[in-house]
């Protein structure tokens, strides 16, 4: 009888094994090929601004100064600057986000800036590793103030008048 125990209990084993081995795969390929699903297959070069046309008016800010451009300050990419109109900048790993950061403690999907009622608002999008805004993690939307570092892994972005 306890033989018996032993091998239900080593094919139990087994199987949960690779459950969780198909389950690691499963994200870790999720995760690297997430923008090329989207058809889009061009990266973020530098400088991405508002779309065509006419410029949109940027987000002012409540203290009458107004945020022109997202500058990467650290990381890869940094000196990369962003001109900020009336759309959203996505920040991630995919290649269909706004900003595509290279770095290995980002999401494919990672965070967000949203204009609202005249300020820059960051969204974490459920990453793994978290959104900081200076040294505070970001758990819903909240208002980013101009030079304030908002940290996505080894990469700082700030927004600038």
């Amino acid at each position: 009888m306890p033989e018996l125990v032993i091998t239900v209990a080593r094919f139990g084993f087994l199987i949960l094994l690779w459950i969780f081995v198909f389950t690691v795969v499963g994200v870790i390929r999720r995760d690297l090929f997430a923008g090329a699903r989207s058809g889009r297959l061009v990266a973020a070069p530098r400088g991405v601004g508002a779309p065509a046309g006419p410029p949109a008016k940027p987000a002012k800010v409540k203290r009458g100064r107004a945020a022109h451009q997202l500058v990467v300050t650290a990381g890869q990419l940094a000196g990369t600057r962003i001109t900020l109109g009336e759309a959203q900048i996505t920040i991630g790993r995919a290649e269909d986000s706004t900003l595509v950061i290279t770095d290995d403690y980002a999401s494919a999907r990672h965070a967000r800036l949203v204009p609202r009622d005249g300020q820059w608002y960051v969204e974490d999008l459920g990453s793994t590793n978290g959104t900081y805004l200076d040294r505070a993690k970001v758990t819903g939307p909240t208002p980013v103030p101009l030079g304030v570092p908002i940290r996505i892994g080894r990469t700082s972005l700030e927004l600038r008048p």
